[in-house]
């Protein structure tokens, strides 16, 4: 038996599941790993996370300097292999009515937590199966809309600050594009002046940004949420992934859910669940500038997409996971349609120049 293997066995003893039934499920793109736990009419899931297997989250307080130092997790305020931010998150949605699931045994020193099992209902597995999708995403809608009634929290728990979504961290993130798509599309290097004019641009559309600070999810689609139609409210949409969560723009969970990189949304359906929004979070008492609002829904869906054109493109050249590649054609459609807003006029020519359409799928060689 493993290192590992043995610290899960002991932590499940001392958590009362010692006799469980284990079962593993496929892994993703992180280094987390879930299991089944069934013991009787008991059952439960098991997140196991390796504390070695991520650089390190940036503390409270850091600099950007110390950030930069530690690496492009804490740079990009990611939790890392920190599970206790995974705990907090989950305690401060289920304080507020949301789906999140119940924390029922915890070792975050070790990375292991018994959660709730919120079952096998993904959205884009009930969507798949001929669900009503206009229901579904006007669900979806209806959770932002309740997390953005109220400013985001400084703090998750005593000890977990939420960090806000800043400039350095978009900017992080966007240069994942340059650093590991580019050599993929174009077959070199980015120069130092691409690079430099690639930041310099993202620096200018994203400073004019609303200065909002919500909780943001920040990876709020179809692959993260679970229908429990069986519940009532927003507590229908079932809540996971959200250990990266920080304080950011009310436009960014909107445009991962209605810009999925996983399963196409069609624009009627963006744009339903964009009404909607608007309108719920007027009925609520928090009505936005619209005009302003779509702009920033704008800049932000095409700061993800960009920073999911690279993502994906990492995962194939360093992880070897060849299958994200096949997203990237519908990534790219969704920023080429983020890019046709006046605000990102400059940032559309960079792309057009220097990426030229036929370069922006990667064929696996």
């Amino acid at each position: 038996m493993s290192e590992r293997a043995a610290a899960m066995t002991d932590f499940l003893a001392r958590s009362g599941w010692g006799d469980a039934l284990v079962t593993p499920l496929p892994g993703d793109a992180s280094t987390r790993r879930y299991a089944r736990l069934a013991m009787g009419a008991r059952k439960a899931m098991l997140m196991d996370q390796p504390q070695n297997a991520e650089a390190p989250a940036a503390p409270a307080g850091a600099s950007e300097e110390v950030r930069r130092a530690l690496g492009y997790n804490a740079v990009a305020r990611l939790a890392g292999a920190d599970c206790a931010r995974f705990i907090a998150a989950a305690t401060w949605l289920r304080a507020h009515g949301l789906g999140a699931p119940e924390i029922f045994e915890t070792d975050p020193g070790q990375g292991f937590v018994i959660l709730e099992d919120l079952g096998d209902a993904l959205f884009a597995e009930v969507l798949a199966d001929g669900g009503d999708e206009k229901e579904m995403y006007r669900q979806a809608v209806e959770v932002l809309a309740k997390i953005h009634a109220q400013d985001a929290p400084a703090a998750l728990a005593a000890d977990k600050p939420l960090f806000d979504y800043d400039l350095a961290a978009l900017l992080a993130e966007t240069a994942l594009l340059t650093e590991w798509f580019l050599p993929l599309a174009l077959g070199r290097d980015a120069t130092e002046q691409e690079s430099a004019e690639h930041r310099a641009l993202w620096r200018a559309a994203l400073s004019a940004v609303a200065t909002g600070r919500v909780f943001v999810h920040r990876d709020y689609h179809a692959q993260n949420l679970i229908w429990l139609p069986e519940r009532s409210g927003v507590a229908r949409v079932g809540l996971i992934d959200f250990q990266d969560a920080v304080a950011g723009s009310r436009a960014y969970d909107l445009v991962s859910l209605i810009e999925d990189a996983r399963r196409d949304v069609s624009p009627e359906l963006a744009e339903a669940a964009t009404a909607h929004y608007l309108a719920t979070m007027r009925a609520q008492g928090a009505g936005l500038d619209e005009p302003a609002f779509r702009r920033d829904m704008a800049v932000m869906a095409a700061q993800r997409n960009a920073k999911i054109v690279g993502i994906f493109a990492r995962l194939y050249k360093r992880d070897g996971k060849a299958r994200y590649l096949a997203y990237l054609p519908r990534v790219w459609n969704y920023l080429e349609r983020d890019l046709r807003h006046p605000a990102l006029a400059d940032l559309r020519a960079w792309y057009d120049r220097v990426i030229p359409t036929d370069k922006r799928a990667v064929e696996i060689v």
